[in-house]
């Protein structure tokens, strides 16, 4: 999907790109794995692996999840990294750092298929994703005909938009005021089916505790 971009926006993009390649290249490095043996060990193409650790690429929800899991590095720490810098933020007193998040604060990465994903806690959570989803029309988590799975329990609140999830063999459709808890063992994959972008506050739990795969 084609998105219109001032020359600020694409260069931020590409630099938030480039930062989490640089990332999960230095995590799977540390892990003494080859991009061979990674993309082996996720069904996907070793140029996959090299195209997203370059920042040529950008991985979907599946693909990212997958690596992530597999290298045992937290979600936080590829968004963030070791260098993210909160000095900013206001405190609440001399000795403890401030739990509010403005928008402007947030940490973010833009994945395949037009899904854009913010986090919404100030500090690193052990075993919790809290993020703002958005899906752009016609975004999605997998490609078509393409579903995933991952350790961990999923909660979903949609707040504008419409947007599908396929669980299974069955499928969802939530629009404003809906919510949504599933087991992400279970072979899943989220989509815009509307015409407008969809807002979403999503919850992965206990996501680190196995591995992740697209399916």
């Amino acid at each position: 999907m084609d998105v219109d971009v001032s020359d600020g926006q694409r260069a931020d993009l590409l630099d938030n790109l480039e930062r989490i390649g640089d990332r999960l290249r230095e995590e799977r490095t540390n892990a003494g794995i080859s991009q061979r043996e990674l993309a082996r060990r996720l069904g996907l193409s070793a140029s996959m692996i090299s195209q997203v650790e370059s920042g040529l690429s950008k991985p979907s929800v599946g693909t990212l999840y997958a690596i992530v899991t597999e290298l045992n590095v937290s979600l936080d720490r590829v968004i963030r990294g070791d260098d993210y810098d909160d000095s900013d933020r206001p405190v609440a007193s001399a000795d403890e750092e401030s739990p509010l998040v403005r928008p402007e604060d947030r940490q973010w990465i833009d994945l395949e298929s037009g899904v854009r994903w913010e986090e919404l806690t100030a500090t690193s959570e052990d075993g919790v994703d809290f993020l703002h989803a958005t899906y752009e029309v016609g975004g999605s988590s997998t490609p078509d005909e393409s579903l995933m799975r991952h350790h961990g329990r999923e909660y979903g609140y949609v707040m504008s938009g419409t947007l599908g999830i396929q669980i299974g063999f069955h499928e969802y459709e939530l629009t404003p005021g809906h919510s949504i808890a599933f087991d992400s063992t279970r072979p899943h994959r989220l989509f815009n089916k509307g015409d407008v972008p969809v807002h979403a506050i999503w919850f992965v739990v206990g996501r680190e505790s196995g591995n992740a795969a697209p399916v």
